[in-house]
């Protein structure tokens, strides 16, 4: 008699117990803003720093395999980092708690900056020498400017402008091969223009058709003629091609990559990316650098950012996806050393992992996962319930359209 009440008891306060359940993964602590902020300035702060102190050099430890990597590593781990929190800082400084965090997080920026570029500074960075990496990430830096142009580039003194551009004009001596490199050169040459300093129109000009050519369809370029199963698309070509025509846009001349053809090609792979997020926040550990982890949404979160997602792909469930990929990431075993560095590893150190031009400077493009800060604290991506995910959902049972490739 006692078994059989207990299973009538089952029988009614299941669906309660289930919506209890389904209602607590849903209130998750890292589902916010200030989750992701602490995440950000927890990575960032090593960096920009000792960077504004003209400490980075001496302080920032460097794990790579190949020695020579050592020299580029120091303009990698700021040139990324900028593009990542950059689109956060523009939102600028105000009265709030985050306002008042971020005028900390501007002012050491602009130092960073400026002893990046000042030739005299012990932290003078190498934009040129003993390889082709720092146009790579010379580019990152380029970027982050055009992210945070308002509160990061224009505030900037007259003598730090005039080296910033020298800085950056003086990667041109680096010959970008036929892939995703050429996006590297354009990006130098867009910021050019939008700082208002001289450029050279065909180096955008080739990147731009070349990538034209690479597009292989479903929201996927080639790096280069061939396809690649990693998240370059991501890494890289999307973001950057992005930026670059809505730059080219603002002037009327995004003519050969038409801004619009290029941002539906974007939304549809912000779209698959949305679905490779598993229930549990992990994703296909597929292709190389992998060590760069949550970097590889960096074109989820830029279209977030520009508030352009597809109709079918909420912001609450975007936020949700990313936040678990986030705190399923950051919570892995020795992801930072003893100072807070990065560790080279996918989830938590895994040196292994690394391909021989990785170095410590290299991880910190997972902070352009993060970019869609950018959001203010107001707009519905933060504001809005958390929300299921694609794939929370079709586990769950969910009945739910099918998905469809870009025509």
């Amino acid at each position: 008699m006692k078994k059989i009440a207990i299973y009538f008891l089952l029988i009614i306060f299941s669906p309660i117990l289930l919506v209890a359940k389904n209602n607590i993964s849903k209130e998750k602590k890292y589902d916010n803003r200030a989750y992701w902020v602490s995440v950000l300035t927890k990575i960032s702060d090593p960096v920009l720093t000792n960077l504004a102190e003209e400490k980075l050099r001496v302080n920032m430890p460097i794990e790579c395999k190949d020695p020579k990597r050592k020299e580029v590593a120091h303009l990698e781990a700021f040139g990324r980092t900028l593009v990542g929190i950059a689109p956060w800082l523009e939102l600028g400084i105000d009265a709030t708690p985050e306002g008042k965090l971020r005028k900390k997080y501007i002012l050491l920026t602009r130092k960073a900056i400026a002893n990046a570029v000042n030739p005299n500074s012990p932290d003078f960075l190498n934009f040129n020498k003993n390889s082709a990496q720092p146009l790579v990430d010379a580019a990152f830096m380029a970027n982050g400017l055009l992210h945070g142009f308002n509160q990061l580039w224009l505030p900037l003194d007259s003598i730090t402008k005039v080296n910033v551009i020298r800085a950056l004009q003086s990667t041109r001596v680096i010959k970008a091969g036929d892939n995703n490199w050429l996006l590297f050169s354009a990006m130098v040459e867009i910021f050019m223009i939008k700082a208002g300093a001289q450029y050279n129109g065909k180096t955008i000009e080739y990147a731009l058709k070349k990538h034209a050519e690479w597009y292989k369809g479903d929201g996927a370029y080639g790096d280069g003629p061939d396809f690649h199963w990693d998240y370059y698309n991501s890494f890289v070509i999307q973001p950057m091609i992005l930026t670059i025509t809505n730059t080219l846009r603002e002037k009327s001349q995004d003519t050969i990559m038409n801004y619009k053809t290029v941002l539906k090609r974007a939304q549809r792979f912000a779209a698959v990316q949305e679905r490779l997020i598993s229930p549990e926040g992990t994703f296909p550990p597929i292709g190389r650098s992998l060590v760069y982890r949550f970097g590889a949404f960096q074109n989820l979160s830029q279209v977030a950012l520009n508030k352009k997602l597809p109709n079918d792909v909420s912001p609450a469930q975007v936020r949700s996806a990313l936040s678990a990929v986030i705190h399923r990431l950051m919570i892995s075993p020795e992801l930072f050393d003893k100072n807070g560095w990065i560790r080279i590893g996918f989830y938590g150190s895994q040196p292994d992992l690394a391909e021989g031009y990785i170095t410590t400077g290299s991880l910190y493009l997972c902070t352009t996962g993060l970019v869609a800060l950018g959001l203010p604290a107001n707009d519905p991506f933060w504001t809005s319930p958390a929300e299921d995910w694609t794939s929370v959902k079709i586990w769950e049972g969910v009945n739910m359209s099918a998905d469809h490739a870009l025509k």
